[in-house]
């Protein structure tokens, strides 16, 4: 389990995250199989790598900001047990804090450091980026007509302009290059088949029903997440507030401890979840549901809008404008997790 995993999940000790019944398992049509099989070890590195970036990102600003009150903790221990008073008997060891504070520091530099010269955000993006294009690229080949010549390799070009972030995608070209003759030949009548065209809108509509669930779950986590960080920051205010008070009749360094520690320690908490942008996200999540039911819905009535199915015109608009939801949505987060770094604030 990631860092950044780990103290979400402390944070949500007692949380009720709400999720729905799961989903039925996605069956690809058969003639899609031999085109699945071939991009998915690409499709699994690249999600890998995806992982690995993500998670050293994320752990890193939350690292970041709540070793910076770990700091301010280090700082005032000394005098919070009076081992800055020269008569106490561990006097001599009280450098050990400003020791500490000095290796929190570091760690919080180096920590920037690293996320800076190895590009974590950046190589998360770009490998997220690859893994979902990958992803939905077998979706997305039964909608080209592969005998008319093509003025791009990359598939989701021939159909739409997702993008210019995707647009540079290489290594999404590449793969459209080297499948495209699998994909011509296992497509070649595959629109003339009625089992194919409603295997195929089934598959559609199990994987958006699997993305509709992710989002609601994510929704749900993230409104959670919110919530209780602002219980959390409620009570180290009001403690805060509370030894302020105290302070004008108790003349005691654990109360000075108390009015430093605990608004860094919320500050800390505010700024992490501001960098993750759990707000936007969770807002961004929650409108996906109905849209993505809705794009459900639409694939749904094309697919049984004449029996047997003859005219696929609605039904490849309807899957195209699904996908087109999909794109967007991962633009969406792309563009609003970019401006974003491991810096402070």
């Amino acid at each position: 389990m990631a860092l950044h995993q780990l103290i979400q999940r402390l944070l949500l000790i007692g949380a009720q995250i709400e999720s729905l019944p799961p989903p039925p398992v996605p069956q690809p049509p058969p003639a899609l199989l031999p085109l699945i099989e071939a991009i998915a070890g690409t499709h699994r590195r690249f999600d890998e790598l995806a992982l690995h970036f993500g998670h050293r990102y994320r752990s890193g600003f939350w690292a970041i900001y709540l070793l910076s009150a770990i700091a301010v903790l280090c700082a005032v221990m000394p005098l919070a047990l009076g081992w800055d008073s020269a008569s106490h008997f561990l006097h001599p060891f009280a450098g050990l804090w400003a020791v500490a504070e000095v290796g929190v520091i570091g760690t919080v530099s180096a920590i920037y450091w690293l996320g800076h010269r190895r590009d974590w955000q950046a190589q998360w993006l770009r490998a997220r980026t690859t893994a979902e294009l990958s992803w939905y690229l077998p979706m997305l080949a039964p909608l080209l007509d592969f005998a008319v010549p093509a003025a791009d390799a990359n598939w989701y070009l021939r159909v739409f302009d997702p993008g210019q972030h995707l647009r540079g995608s290489d290594d999404v070209a590449a793969l459209c290059t080297a499948n495209e003759p699998l994909a011509r030949k296992l497509l070649a009548t595959a629109w003339s088949e009625p089992a194919f065209i409603s295997s195929y809108a089934r598959w559609t509509v199990d994987i958006l029903e699997q993305q509709r669930h992710y989002h609601y779950r994510i929704a749900s986590k993230h409104h959670a997440l919110r919530h209780r960080v602002h219980v959390v920051n409620t009570a180290l205010f009001a403690l805060t507030a509370l030894g302020a008070l105290l302070h004008l009749v108790l003349h005691t360094l654990w109360l000075s401890l108390v009015t430093t520690f605990f608004p860094a320690l919320g500050a800390s908490l505010h700024g992490a979840l501001a960098q993750s942008e759990a707000y936007r996200l969770g807002t961004t999540s929650e409108r996906l549901v109905a849209e993505l039911q809705g794009a459900i819905d639409r694939i749904r009535a094309a697919l049984h809008s004449v029996d047997p199915p003859r005219d696929v015109n609605a039904l490849k608009a309807a899957i195209e404008a699904a996908i087109a939801l999909i794109l967007e949505e991962h633009q969406d987060w792309h563009l609003l997790v970019r401006p974003h770094n491991l810096p402070l604030g």
